[in-house]
């Protein structure tokens, strides 16, 4: 039995009604075997059974091996099938796509530092290459997972960031090549969607935690769960006083669904839990919910009187236009996440 079935149920409750759409037609989805990709094509092979859509998906990847570990039994559906290809130079398949996700991204906070170009070279080359497919292959509709990345360091006065917020990141920093790739990505979707009629939706994806979610990288929700799977303690890097949400996977691969089905085109939507809490607190939730005696240690030293950082958006586009909201609260997110892995083996934890 599929170890997802309740939230791959919860995800087709909530999105039954848009799949119809998709009735006998491809999809092209890049970035696959992430987490993202993992989601999305979980969701996409549960509704494609349970309402005998007959429509298949083409998976763009470099390694169709790293998910064939990590979800076997994805590589194995047969409405699944893989392209090797790198995002930016990959072959066109032949044929037509309805609809295409274009979520490869290496959010590396490792590759950002280390080769800055690379990374900006990778976000907009490779979404010029999925934008010219799509025109070829006469798709209709293009979901381009964005990043509150684009808006720039958030102002200490602004508790939610909006979608019309017109901040930017610090031109004159490489570390803001992640941010700035997003930022032409999203422009180049503009474009292509005037120049030639492409449907282009946005979402910009902000902090996230479920199953599949990685352990071993930059992510302190990861780094917090698999300290407090090995026991302890859950070791806090920075000061701890930074605000950050997460939002459930089962809730993000119903935002995502809906809005490349109903979201309107070229209006980004932001993609992510108005539920904050800072880094410290945090890492006490996390080791609360373990059930063990976790201790928690901070690192740095919080300096008095300074004003906290925060990464936390505001979501009244989505309620707004298109009336979804979040189904899991932080604490249920990250006991159903913590379980998951619990459960899962510690091989199973590396390739997540």
């Amino acid at each position: 039995m599929n170890r997802l079935k309740d939230d791959l149920d919860h995800i087709l409750k909530h999105t039954r009604g848009m799949w119809d759409e998709l009735r006998g037609k491809r999809i092209f989805i890049t970035g696959g075997t992430g987490f993202f990709g993992c989601w999305l094509l979980e969701s996409f092979a549960w509704a494609n059974e349970k309402l005998d859509l007959r429509a298949s998906a083409l998976v763009l990847t470099r390694n169709v091996e790293l998910l064939r570990k990590k979800a076997p039994h994805l590589t194995e559906n047969p409405a699944i099938s893989f392209h090797i290809g790198d995002v930016r130079s990959f072959d066109y398949p032949p044929g037509e796509f309805s609809h295409i996700i274009h979520a490869a991204t290496a959010a590396s906070a490792k590759l950002n530092d280390e080769d800055p170009l690379l990374m900006l070279d990778t976000i907009v080359e490779g979404t010029r290459r999925v934008l010219n497919f799509a025109v070829q292959c006469g798709a209709k509709k293009l979901l381009l997972t964005s990043s509150g990345a684009i808006y720039g360091k958030q102002p200490t006065d602004m508790t939610h960031i909006p979608e019309d917020y017109m901040g930017g990141p610090d031109t004159m920093d490489p570390q803001s090549a992640y941010a700035e790739g997003k930022r032409v990505s999203e422009l180049l979707c503009a474009i292509y969607s005037k120049k030639f009629g492409i449907e282009c939706k946005i979402a910009r994806g902000f902090a996230f935690v479920g199953p599949y979610f990685p352990l071993d990288i930059h992510y302190a929700i990861g780094n917090f769960i698999r300290d407090a799977l090995d026991g302890g303690p859950i070791v806090v890097k920075g000061d701890g006083t930074p605000f950050r949400s997460y939002l459930y996977a089962a809730d993000l691969a119903i935002w995502l669904w809906t809005i490349l089905f109903r979201g309107e085109s070229c209006l980004p939507y932001n993609v992510g839990s108005p539920e904050d809490l800072s880094v410290s607190q945090l890492a006490k939730t996390i080791a609360e919910i373990s059930g063990k005696t976790v201790s928690v240690k901070v690192k740095v030293k919080p300096t008095r009187g300074q004003i906290p950082e925060r990464y936390v958006p505001s979501v009244t586009g989505l309620l707004s236009f298109l009336g979804i909201d979040a189904s899991f609260n932080l604490k249920e997110a990250i006991t159903k996440t913590f379980l998951w892995h619990k459960h899962s083996t510690s091989s199973e934890r590396k390739l997540s």
